[in-house]
């Protein structure tokens, strides 16, 4: 039986990934509250 997580670099990118959270305002709203780190 297959595991339910396969780990993919280039698709865990671009949903969580810094380019993906600058198309909304996520960067603004963490930079604002003083996050040390923006996006993983």
């Amino acid at each position: 039986m297959k595991r339910t997580y396969q780990p993919n670099n280039r698709k865990k990118a671009k949903k969580h990934g810094f380019f993906a959270r600058k198309e909304s305002n996520v960067l603004s709203r963490r930079r604002k509250k003083g996050r040390k780190v923006l996006a993983r």
